[in-house]
């Protein structure tokens, strides 16, 4: 079997034609299993989890909505990857919300709320009570749920033991960025740092920052499961999505994340992983260095047409972001990482027209 054969015909061959997808499948049904999310989310008893849970998906519908164009890869599937990937990424952005805006800044707490995420993607482990170590406590099974919903979708992945251990391996070191990065700001840095010793011989070519940076993103996550929703997938192909995914693709997501947050960071006091580059320069340099990774690495996978639109959707959809008018440095990095892809532009345009103006 070559990797051509995996989900062989069923992903979009075009930016028109995944748009056409995304607007007529996943946008609607990606709302309709938050708004389902959301009225449970209305009636969870304790008032602060109430909150944090609603803030989530009104701040993060996002989130989601661009989770969920994965599933326009295989649209026969989508019954199951559009509520599997909603799950699994509302439980992450409560979890986000949860940390960022705890009445707790103990690290224990804080990985024991992740612990949802992993026994989310391991149907054998047993349940707990995921609130154990802080004062909030009642959220009327609402997490319980989530977590529940994940199960039951993975169970109807044909080939997901082929990616389980990938998709176990991101979600830890998803839980870790998260404990480090919502720990008191005098702890925060030396704890990233000392991750980082335990990881950086697997990756010479990154700076902890990078590294840091790849381990915040779900994409590689989300592309496991659809791997998963062909029962023709082999070992090897669920190895090789994962390498091509991190740190390459998912280290370019949330670097661009961070990239067009840097003013409203710098002002709020709260990390930034761009902010540890030594200077403009640098960032631009590192910034391009990582396109073209993730350009490389998309190229290279199974319909790697379908991996490529989605790096160059994700560059188009950050640096069309209003965020970025107002930073002249962010702005001159815009104008060197949109070179080199008409799809990127392509991207920016209907994200600047049509994709923005819609939400």
């Amino acid at each position: 079997m070559t990797k051509e054969t995996l989900l062989a015909g069923r992903s979009p061959r075009g930016p028109f034609s995944l748009m056409k997808r995304v607007y007529k499948y996943i946008l609607p049904e990606v709302r309709a299993e938050l708004g389902r999310w959301r009225n449970m989310a209305g009636g969870i008893p304790d008032p602060e989890l109430r909150k944090q849970a609603l803030d989530s998906i009104a701040g993060k519908q996002f989130h989601c909505e661009g989770g969920g164009v994965y599933a326009a890869a295989n649209l026969e599937r989508r019954h199951v990857l559009i509520p599997l990937i909603v799950a699994l990424q509302t439980i992450s952005d409560y979890l986000d919300n949860l940390c960022d805006r705890s009445t707790s800044l103990d690290p224990n707490d804080f990985r024991l709320l992740h612990q949802s995420m992993l026994d989310a993607v391991t149907p054998e482990a047993p349940t707990r009570n995921y609130y154990a170590l802080r004062e909030e406590q009642d959220d009327g099974g609402y997490l319980e749920a989530l977590v529940q919903e994940c199960r039951k979708r993975i169970a109807q992945l044909p080939a997901y033991s082929k990616v389980q251990p990938f998709v176990i391996e991101l979600v830890q070191l998803y839980g870790d960025l998260q404990v480090y990065k919502h720990i008191h700001p005098t702890k925060r840095e030396g704890e990233l740092l000392a991750w980082w010793d335990k990881h950086s011989a697997n990756y010479p070519d990154l700076h902890w920052n990078e590294f840091a940076a790849a381990t915040g993103s779900t994409l590689g996550m989300f592309m496991l499961f659809l791997a998963a929703s062909d029962p023709l997938l082999e070992d090897r192909q669920a190895k090789e999505i994962r390498n091509r995914y991190f740190p390459s693709i998912c280290g370019l997501h949330i670097l661009l994340d961070y990239l067009i947050d840097q003013a409203e960071d710098r002002e709020g006091g709260d990390l930034n992983f761009c902010s540890y580059y030594n200077d403009q320069p640098m960032l631009n340099e590192r910034m391009e260095r990582m396109v073209q990774a993730a350009r490389s690495a998309a190229e290279g996978l199974p319909f790697g047409h379908f991996h490529r639109m989605i790096v160059e959707g994700l560059v188009a959809l950050y640096l069309s972001d209003p965020k970025v008018r107002d930073q002249q440095d962010v702005r001159m990095t815009a104008r060197l990482l949109m070179k080199g892809s008409p799809w990127t532009r392509v991207f920016f345009w209907l994200n600047s027209h049509w994709i923005r103006k819609a939400m």
